[in-house]
């Protein structure tokens, strides 16, 4: 479990902006240390826990400590493999639904911080779930990753432009998704452990 986290880190589990922990940080509200020889915040867990309860913030990301993925593909063999995966490494929380509607519903109920998305839905496109999801100012902080093996270089633009993220092409390495969600989550990549 991790004891020590960073300002963009903290930010995350916070639900907040990484400007708003280095200013509580700066004024004292946020305790914490610098490295030495540097300039970077780093934040120990029980001064963030004390800080998100003293501010009402919901403890629980920090207590699970895990970030929450919401896998949406009617391929039951790529979603297993995903979810295999992502369970093993330890650091995440999985859920999975095969179609555009249970996703609409899940999102809203589990509030993941990052869901990845096959465009080629059997009952809606994942362009309209990006849509859904962007429109709905609580989920400003959701990461989306869009994963297809049937889609044009002006299409990726349109779902960038929809609220995608990032873009993964169909066949993939799971390693080279799993890098991927890492970085937009702003965590360390399981190779670099």
């Amino acid at each position: 479990m991790k004891t020590v986290f960073t300002t963009g880190e903290a930010a995350k589990i916070c639900k907040v902006s990484q400007q708003t922990i280095i200013r509580c940080f700066d004024s004292g509200q946020l305790k914490g240390f610098r490295v030495p020889g540097s300039r970077f915040r780093r934040i120990p867990r029980d001064q963030l826990f004390l800080f998100m309860r003293d501010n009402g913030i919901p403890t629980d990301a920090l207590e699970s400590g895990k970030r929450k993925i919401l896998i949406v593909d009617d391929d039951e063999e790529l979603v297993e493999l995903i979810v295999d995966v992502l369970q093993r490494d330890g650091r995440f929380e999985v859920r999975s639904v095969n179609n555009g509607f249970d996703a609409g519903m899940m999102v809203k109920d589990y509030h993941p911080d990052l869901i990845v998305l096959d465009v080629m839905l059997p009952d809606i496109n994942g362009k309209e779930v990006c849509q859904r999801v962007r429109s709905d100012k609580t989920m400003d902080d959701v990461r989306i990753i869009c994963i297809s093996g049937m889609v044009e270089d002006d299409k990726i633009e349109e779902l960038k432009a929809a609220g995608a993220n990032d873009f993964v092409h169909k066949p993939f390495e799971i390693e080279a998704l799993i890098e991927r969600i890492c970085q937009l989550l702003d965590v360390e990549t399981a190779t670099a452990r």
